[in-house]
């Protein structure tokens, strides 16, 4: 080829990581598409461009639109995956927008593809994995409404214009030097080799089995990068200005402190959050177990669009810093998620912090664009970029910079709605769990506000599962007494101590949505882990309840765990219904 400089046009731009890997690798981006206003002006401040948002349906209905746009050496496209992400609505939300956002852009690549002295050489699509059940194999001219297009050019519209199947594949951005794990679907083709070309790894997860792939021995690559790694040598959020030159984890490039923005400020989170967030990893009701704090041994987890701190999905870190309760851990500030998601310090993000960490959170990893980049580089024999080409100056005009190297306060943190659901449960074990709840978990009854003990025998949909009636608990306590040695202590504690600190129910209701307790009382959440504490102490060496001639469980042999929580859970219902 006569020159290198091959030119991209990205559609659905978001904050630019699919733009900014192929700029790494000698690329002209020379054209940028989202229709959200924050998004564009980022793709605008790190491109030095003036393009004005857009929607990418204006090229639904509209064939002359898509031949207005500039010609391409590349096109590039990363719908929206909301829709199709199976954490939207348990994967039950409406795919049809997203569908049509993707063929939307299929018609593109197919125009631009098929036309006359066409000069496009590459497309990418990225979306998540779940996307692929939504989608068909192929795609005729007559699929996606061109059927008049191609005619008018010499083609059968039956003739098949974009082919998926055998052109995807799970891409892995630890696979590619990123600091994260994320698995994300790309689907594409090198035109002269009419397929997808999956780019060679860079590193290898200790664990894996593969002994080669495009003829690397990927057991001689460098393992993935840790969490661990970055956290220990970038700086925390909690330090002084000054003039210090800090390294970039994952490029050549050095800025001073000063320079590096969205950083040094506190992301700590209320005790209430986090200990939601742990609950949920440590202890979800039908879900595996998870890491909290996040694990430092291998790559961070997916960063997402939020910076929620109570979700199961939430990444959360120790705060470097002393404090217990509120502010005890916190989530990544806006630069340390741009990090694991591979973006060079020295790039900028535009708008509030939330803004920042949706940008963020929904971009494409450079590092995962920047491997598809070196693949068509090669595919059409250019040479080899050495040292990736980025912004080595932070340009921070017009930016709102978090940070303020400053500690916060923390008030009242935010309430849960009114009529808010809860359940919880201690501890699973023996494949039971024994919940507390202020509605009918299995939808038996409609009644909400009244509290309620149900045991249940899996962790799944169709497990058999039983709600006990107020006051079972009196007939627990004869069998905890003689069955166990402890069992007299056992019943004393919770009666001694525990019991004092059940509410009515309303005030139980009223403290949750509150987030926090009132007086003696405990709000129900930190009822059930002061529950469960109190039983580890009492079932140290896991022993078994064995039930002779009165049936309690579904179960002939249960963990003896299980029969204390559903006592004192079917206490605090019965103290808590009849105040």
């Amino acid at each position: 080829m006569s020159h290198s400089k091959l030119t991209v046009v990205d559609f659905f731009c978001g904050a630019g990581g699919f733009s900014e890997g192929f700029r790494q690798q000698g690329f002209d981006i020379i054209l940028g598409i989202d229709s959200w206003q924050p998004a564009i002006d980022t793709f605008n401040h790190n491109f030095r461009k003036g393009f004005q948002p857009k929607n990418i349906l204006d090229f639904d209905h509209s064939i002359e639109e898509i031949e207005q746009l500039p010609d391409s050496d590349i096109l590039l496209g990363s719908p929206p995956c909301v829709s199709f992400s199976t954490s939207n609505k348990s994967g039950k939300a409406d795919k049809t927008l997203g569908i049509k956002l993707t063929e939307c852009f299929l018609r593109v690549v197919a125009i631009k593809k098929h036309k006359p002295e066409s000069i496009l050489k590459a497309w990418f699509m990225e979306n998540v994995k779940n996307s692929k059940r939504y989608l068909p194999t192929s795609y005729s001219f007559e699929d996606l409404r061109l059927s008049e297009w191609a005619e008018k050019n010499g083609i059968d519209p039956k003739m098949t214009a974009i082919t998926l199947e055998g052109n995807s594949s799970i891409i892995n951005s630890a696979d590619y030097g990123s600091l994260q794990s994320r698995n994300r679907l790309i689907t594409g083709e090198v035109i002269r080799y009419g397929k997808f070309l999956v780019p060679t790894p860079t590193h290898r997860c200790p664990s894996s089995k593969t002994v080669n792939r495009n003829g690397i021995e990927l057991q001689s690559l460098p393992n993935f990068r840790t969490l661990g790694d970055f956290l220990n040598n970038f700086p925390s959020p909690f330090e002084k200005e000054s003039q210090e030159l800090i390294k970039d984890p994952s490029y050549d490039l050095s800025v001073e402190k000063t320079a590096l923005s969205d950083h040094f400020y506190d992301t700590g989170i209320h005790s209430c959050e986090w200990r939601s967030s742990k609950y949920l990893k440590l202890n979800h009701p039908f879900m595996g177990r998870m890491s909290f704090p996040e694990s430092p041994n291998k790559p961070s987890r997916t960063v997402t669009a939020t910076s929620i701190g109570s979700s199961r999905e939430a990444l959360i870190f120790k705060t470097e810093i002393k404090r217990e309760g509120d502010g005890e851990y916190r989530v990544p500030t806006v630069r340390e998620s741009a990090v694991l998601m591979g973006f060079p310090l020295t790039y900028q993000f535009v708008g509030s912090e939330g803004i920042k960490r949706k940008l963020v959170g929904n971009a494409v990893c450079p590092s995962v664009s920047s491997a598809l980049a070196k693949e068509v580089r090669r595919a059409y024999g250019l040479s080899n970029i050495e040292k990736p080409h980025i912004a080595t100056v932070s340009n921070l005009k017009g930016i709102n910079n978090l940070n303020t190297f400053d500690v916060k306060e923390f008030g009242t943190p935010p309430k849960r709605k009114a009529g808010s659901r809860f359940r919880r449960h201690p501890f699973k074990k023996g494949n039971m769990t024994v919940a507390l709840s202020n509605y009918d978990i299995t939808g038996k009854a409609e009644e909400f506000g009244t509290w309620r003990s149900t045991v249940f025998y899996g962790t799944g949909e169709g497990f058999g599962s039983f709600t006990y009636d107020e006051n079972f608990y009196t007939q627990l306590e004869p069998i905890i007494r003689s069955e166990f040695s402890d069992g007299e202590k056992f019943i004393a504690t919770i009666n001694n101590g525990f019991s004092e600190k059940i509410a009515s129910k309303d005030l139980l209701q009223e403290m949750y949505e509150k987030k926090f307790s009132t007086g003696c009382y405990l709000e129900p959440t930190l009822l059930i882990e002061e529950l469960a504490r109190i039983i580890e102490d009492f079932d140290t060496h896991d022993e078994l309840f064995v039930q002779s001639t009165q049936k309690i469980f579904e179960k002939p042999i249960v963990p003896k765990g299980q029969l204390y929580s559903l006592y004192a859970i079917n206490k605090i219902v019965s103290i808590a219904n009849n105040n």
